[in-house]
């Protein structure tokens, strides 16, 4: 009962390589996010460590802007990112927004940064 396989060759070949190039684009954009997305949840903690700080001492909001200016480079923000620093309700609070393009072969992602933090309500001085 010999039968014939000969069109079954390379089957296993063709699916494995398909697989592999399926698992090197994934990889490879999560090389490229996975920094950019960490960098950014850093640069959220700052935010608010330092909107903190400034309601705790009654330094005003101007104050978190210089200071989040001071660390855009430490944290991979782009230069141009919009800093809105405000009080709102006794409470400090800054909205922080930027676009970082993120160039995968044949196509730009924009990775969007959108976040408004605002001060603990029992750093309020009184």
């Amino acid at each position: 009962m010999i039968k014939d396989r000969t069109n079954e060759r390379g089957s296993s070949r063709l699916k494995f390589i398909i697989v592999m190039a399926i698992l090197l684009c994934v990889g490879y954009a999560a090389y490229l996010y996975i920094p950019v997305r960490y960098h950014a949840y850093l640069f959220k903690d700052s935010m608010q460590q330092f909107v903190d700080i400034a309601s705790a001492q009654g330094k005003p909001p101007t104050w978190v802007g210089e200071q989040l200016t001071k660390t855009l480079e430490e944290f991979e923000v782009p230069s141009d990112a919009i800093i809105t620093p405000s009080t709102l309700d006794n409470r400090v609070q800054v909205r922080v927004q930027f676009t970082k393009p993120l160039e995968f072969p044949g196509y730009t992602y924009q990775y969007e940064f959108d976040e408004t933090v605002k001060s603990a309500a029992f750093f309020v001085p009184k």
